[in-house]
């Protein structure tokens, strides 16, 4: 199963792509879709959408996990936020590549066995789960390959 990860954001995507078979995962690539901070917000969204639908394209998912969007004290930029992930979700949806919403502690339960384990253990166990040399970068790629180590952990053996 090939498995899209998503870290939403709107100046910063985050994305993590990996095969998952068995109780294998194999990284495929990762990285972030960059927005350019003068631009403006629509500007910013169409870019997201179709960076997204050339990754789509590319790599060709067979599911999106995305975190599940919650809002702290700045509901200025969680709203922001959330509407990046919808262009996200309308470019997943056109493709029909099935989403799947977690949790941040959920991501922490399936990567690093513990739910409040803090962002550089998750970090660091994304690295070993994938055999890879260092932690990912940026942030929000290594994110993203937790969110799709999450999801190969928590499908249905069938799928």
């Amino acid at each position: 199963m090939r498995i899209l990860g998503i870290d939403p954001g709107y100046a910063t995507v985050g994305f993590g792509i990996v095969d998952y078979q068995g109780m294998y995962f194999k990284t495929v690539e990762y990285g972030a879709i960059l927005t350019e901070a003068h631009t403006d917000f629509p500007g910013r969204l169409c870019q997201i959408y179709e960076d997204m639908n050339e990754i789509l394209r590319r790599y060709e998912p067979q599911a999106l996990a995305i975190e599940k969007l919650y809002f702290n004290t700045n509901k200025t930029t969680g709203i922001m936020v959330a509407e990046a992930r919808g262009v996200i979700l309308l470019a997943c949806a056109q493709r029909g590549v099935p989403v799947y919403e977690y949790t941040p502690s959920q991501v922490k339960i399936a990567v690093a066995g513990y739910g409040k384990a803090v962002k550089q253990q998750v970090m660091e166990m994304t690295k070993r789960i994938l055999h890879l040399d260092a932690v990912p970068r940026p942030d929000d790629a290594a994110d993203a390959l937790a969110l799709a180590i999450c999801h190969g952990h928590s499908a249905p053996p069938d799928y």
